[in-house]
C-alpha cells in the first residue's frame, strides 16, 4: 500500500493530534444503490427522452479507438447535432466510452472513473478489444471481456469501428435509453459483489475503497 494511504497521526491547527485513515476518512463507504424510476411512467418516459438527447461522454481512450472519436467533433460528422458531446471529468459525464484494450492496471482507473460518475450512467465498449481482447486476446495482462468488470450497455464492434459506426452506436443507445433499457448502473448496484470479486481477481494491488464515489 502507498504511504499516503496508510493510517497516520496528524496534528491539527489547534495542536490536537488525531488519527487519519485515508481509505475510510476520505471516501464514502456506502455501496451503490438501485435508483428506482419515477412514480409515474409518463414522467420516467420524459426523463429518459431528456437523457437520450443529452449524452455527455467521458472518453477513456486506451489505444487506437481514441483516434476514431476525434472526427466526430469535426463538421463532417458533427456529433453535437445529435446531443452528443465530450466532457473532461467523470462528474460531468453520463456515458463512459472505453475505446481500445484494457490492461489490468488501466482497468483499475476505468473502474474508478465509472464509479465517480453520477447516475444514471452508461458504458459503451468500443472495438474488438473490449469484446474479446482483440489482438491481445492471449496477453497475460489484458482483460478479455469488459462486461465481466463493468456493466456494458452497448458494444460497437470493429477493429477499429469507423466514425459512421460510432454515430450508429449513439443512435442505438439513445433508443435504448428512451425505452428504459439502459439500466447498467442499477445492474452494477444489484450485482455489486459479483463485479467487485471479478475486479479484485485481476487487480492485485487493490489500494482504493470498494466504491470510490
Amino acid at each position: 500500500m502507498k504511504d499516503e494511504l496508510k493510517i497516520r497521526v496528524v496534528k491539527g491547527p489547534d495542536g490536537v493530534e488525531f488519527e487519519v485513515e485515508p481509505l475510510r476518512d476520505y471516501y464514502c463507504e456506502a455501496p451503490p444503490t438501485v435508483m428506482p424510476g419515477a412514480y409515474i411512467s409518463i414522467v420516467e418516459d420524459l426523463f429518459n427522452w431528456a437523457r437520450s438527447e443529452s449524452i455527455w461522454i467521458l472518453g477513456f481512450g486506451t489505444g487506437c479507438g481514441a483516434i476514431e472519436m476525434r472526427p466526430l467533433m469535426t463538421p463532417r460528422f458533427d456529433a453535437y447535432r445529435f446531443g452528443v458531446q465530450w466532457r473532461p471529468t467523470p462528474r460531468q459525464a453520463n456515458l463512459l466510452m472505453i475505446s481500445g484494450y484494457l490492461s489490468t492496471k488501466t482497468l483499475k482507473r476505468a473502474i474508478r472513473s465509472y464509479e465517480q460518475m453520477q447516475s444514471p450512467k452508461y458504458v459503451v465498449g468500443l472495438g474488438s478489444c473490449t469484446i474479446n481482447g482483440g489482438m491481445y486476446w492471449d496477453s497475460y495482462n489484458t482483460i478479455k471481456r469488459l462486461d465481466d468488470y463493468l456493466p456494458v450497455d452497448l458494444y460497437i464492434a470493429g477493429c477499429m469501428p469507423r466514425p459512421e459506426a460510432l454515430l450508429a452506436g449513439f443512435q442505438d443507445i439513445k433508443k435504448m435509453i428512451r425505452a428504459g433499457k439502459c439500466e447498467g448502473a442499477n445492474r452494477y448496484a444489484e450485482n455489486f459483489d459479483w463485479y467487485k470479486a471479478n475486479q479484485k481477481r485481476v487487480i492485485h494491488d487493490w489500494d482504493m475503497p470498494d466504491y470510490s464515489w
